[in-house]
């Protein structure tokens, strides 16, 4: 049935020297972690030595710039901007008059939560991506991808990491992440009650939030488990019931993630700004991560080859792929505009005042722009050709612009709501991108070693053998 000079048993060997390249690149992560973490506590301390002497009046002023950064418990979002800036500054004023001694956690503190939420809600979308991938591949009967299954398939191994350490990250900083967990927002005796957050405690509420999480996790790890488990099967036994159970635990997984990808978005990255909303937040994101997702699977692709591995892959599995980059970078930018334009024509405060914080804000507005240029006008120029669809040179330079650009749209969509105006970009982010990324290189890795690397008894092997487009 199959060409007899290709190897379908073949196995990818995670070796010792692979293994030491990550771990070198890793500890660079670490300690460049470590010096943007001892830089910005050095930096903040010096600042709050420096204006210790002022008067607070200067800092309500300052704090105009950025809606809700006097104090994150401000309505002002819901009021005409002018007015907004002077019901924040008035509030702030009420706020140190009733809780002068209230606990502020140090800027620099926050910043590393913010960082390692961002890493981890990419890393683990990207983990669920390749899961998604995989189904898809199934449940539509796609020939082409036979031979490349295993790839996406393998970076599910990262997901039950990214669970424990969201769930982690969540316990301990919850408070410095997220405003609704403070409970004196609910309190109508509180100066600081908010009625736009109380109204939304049936869905944001500890106890539910953390059920979703867990489940969430818990049904995309326990699908991934099964849908490998049956492609193993397959390998050891060509009979087609292998197979035909794969497509239904696809089908299943598609529909829960239709549901789920949607909800942590919500979860996880919408309610850090709580009082603001987008009914196309859940699409956003899933756009983003789907096409990280591509490009994390092209270069690892793209490196078994150059190994020697893979060698039923040729230029027109290549070139689907690059399509796939192509066409889903100008969908997250359709999404990335018909949220912007409509937000921006409406021009209805408590919808502005997202984009407000990142286009009129001297730290987020550059990021803002080199993020549409990362995410669209690089990847829609260079893969325009059909033959740069099909070169690896040109694959690697724009999977890793996508991967660099997507980071930094996840970092747009976090730190301003996290930070406001305090937040900043250096070798915290650096450092902290590069450990989670090798972290989850190993992991994508040591899950290809343990399998083989093409799915031998696929019944469309042989289409994906003779692909050609």
């Amino acid at each position: 049935m199959h060409e007899h000079h290709y190897n379908l048993d073949e196995r990818f060997e995670f070796t010792s020297k692979l293994k030491k390249k990550i771990g070198i690149v890793a500890v660079v992560g670490i300690v460049l972690f470590g010096l943007g973490i001892f830089l910005s506590s050095l930096s903040e301390h010096k600042k709050e030595n420096h204006t210790s002497g002022k008067s607070s009046s200067s800092h309500h002023e300052a704090s105009t710039v950025f809606p809700n950064q006097a104090t994150p418990h401000s309505k002002g979002e819901a009021l005409l901007y002018e007015k907004a800036y002077a019901k924040i500054t008035q509030e702030g004023e009420k706020h140190s008059e009733h809780h002068p001694t209230e606990h502020h956690t140090p800027n620099w503190i926050k910043r590393v939560f913010a960082d390692l939420w961002i890493n981890n809600v990419f890393f683990a979308g990207i983990g669920l991506i390749g899961v998604f991938f995989y189904a898809i591949q199934y449940v539509v009967r796609a020939g082409w991808s036979a031979s490349i299954i295993r790839v996406p398939m393998a970076l599910g191994n990262w997901l039950p990491i990214a669970g424990i350490l969201m769930l982690g990250i969540f316990l301990v900083g919850h408070h410095d992440l997220f405003h609704w967990t403070h409970t004196y927002l609910y309190d109508k005796n509180d100066p600081r009650y908010d009625a736009i957050i109380d109204g939304k405690k049936a869905y944001l509420n500890l106890p539910f939030y953390l059920i979703r999480m867990v489940l969430c996790f818990g049904l995309w790890f326990l699908l991934y488990r099964f849908l490998r488990k049956q492609s193993l099967q397959e390998d050891l036994n060509p009979d087609l019931k292998f197979h035909k159970k794969s497509i239904r635990l696809a089908a299943i997984f598609l529909i829960i993630f239709a549901i789920t990808s949607a909800v942590s978005a919500w979860d996880w990255i919408l309610s850090i700004d709580t009082h603001w909303f987008s009914t196309m937040f859940g699409w956003y994101v899933f756009a983003s991560w789907f096409v990280s997702g591509i490009a994390i699977i092209t270069l690892l692709i793209l490196f078994l080859k150059e190994r020697g591995y893979l060698q039923m892959v040729n230029h027109n599995h290549l070139h689907d792929l690059g399509k796939f980059l192509f066409a889903f970078s100008i969908f997250w930018t359709y999404v990335w505009f018909a949220q912007f334009m409509l937000i921006y024509y409406a021009n209805i405060p408590e919808e502005g005042v997202y984009f407000f914080q990142r286009l009129m804000s001297d730290r987020y507005a550059p990021i803002f722009f080199i993020n549409l240029i990362l995410n669209f006008f690089l990847p829609f120029l260079v893969l325009m050709t059909r033959d740069a669809k099909r070169q690896a040179i040109f694959l690697k330079i724009v999977c890793t612009i996508i991967l660099v650009g997507h980071w930094l749209d996840f970092y747009l969509m976090v730190t301003p709501g996290v930070m406001q105006q305090s937040g900043g970009f250096g070798f915290m982010e650096i450092g902290s991108a590069i450990v989670f990324g090798c972290a989850f290189l190993w992991m994508a890795l040591s899950s290809l070693a343990k399998v083989p690397l093409l799915a031998k008894n696929h019944p469309m092997m042989e289409e994906s053998l003779h692909h050609h487009i």
